[in-house]
Parts: structure tokens; sequence; C-alpha cells
């Protein structure tokens, strides 16, 4: 968040945006060893308010957001795709 912060300040008198995006947990071959505990897969669920895992389609529309001109004025931020996670 700190370098997505700096580079924003940084490039935004060159009409450059920076912003990002930050995943929660999601389900993907990366997690399967997480997914397949069911310990630690309960504990990680108990925590998302969604209640579920992500999947990479969940990233769709913040990336499109970003991409689009709908995003003109955001500069410097990190979009949370979790569920929830940092609400808690």
């Amino acid at each position: 968040m700190g370098l997505t912060r700096a580079l924003a300040t940084e490039l935004a008198e060159h009409n450059i945006n920076v912003n990002a995006i930050a995943p929660g947990y999601m389900a993907t071959d990366n997690t399967a060893a997480l997914r397949a505990d069911e310990a630690r897969n309960a504990a990680i669920l108990e925590r998302i308010p969604a209640n579920r895992w992500g999947s990479p389609e969940d990233m769709q529309g913040p990336v499109v957001f970003l991409a689009s001109s709908a995003s003109d004025y955001v500069n410097g931020y990190t979009i949370a795709v979790d569920g929830g996670w940092l609400a808690r």
C-alpha cells in the first residue's frame, strides 16, 4: 500500500494513476492444501464474512473498474477483494 501511494503521488502530475488490488483468500491451486485441511479451512471461512473463498472471477469487477475511465479520479488506493476479511 505504501508503494502504491508513493508512486501515485509521484506520477499523478504525469496523468498516471497508480492503484492496487489486495486479494483475500482465493480458491486457486496455491491454496489447495489450505482448503483441504478441514481445521484450517474452517478457521479461515469463520473469519470471512462472505463465508466462502474468493474465486479468480471475483477479481474481474475491480480490474475492469480500475482499467476503465470510471476510475479516472481514483489514485493511490488499494481495493481489498477479500469477502469482508479486513472489515473485521
